[in-house]
């Protein structure tokens, strides 16, 4: 399946947690999105980082892919 500008790339929107309403292009349709954001930890020198589960919502062909948020995977 061809892309909005025919490259494989289709809009998806993110619905529910902490990402809700972003906008990203995905290619062939995948079923889960990861969203990391970054967390402050108390090591020098070491970074953190979240990770959200988004799954791909079952529905039309038409229109943006819709991804609900997966809050059983909540840290």
């Amino acid at each position: 399946m061809a892309g909005e500008d025919g490259t494989g790339w289709e809009t998806a929107v993110l619905h529910g947690g902490p990402a809700d309403g972003l906008r990203v292009k995905v290619v062939g349709r995948p079923p889960v999105i990861e969203v990391t954001q970054p967390r402050p930890v108390e090591a020098a020198g070491t970074a953190g980082r979240t990770t959200y589960l988004y799954r791909r919502a079952p529905g039309a062909d038409t229109g943006p892919v819709r991804y609900g948020y997966d809050a059983a995977d909540a840290p």
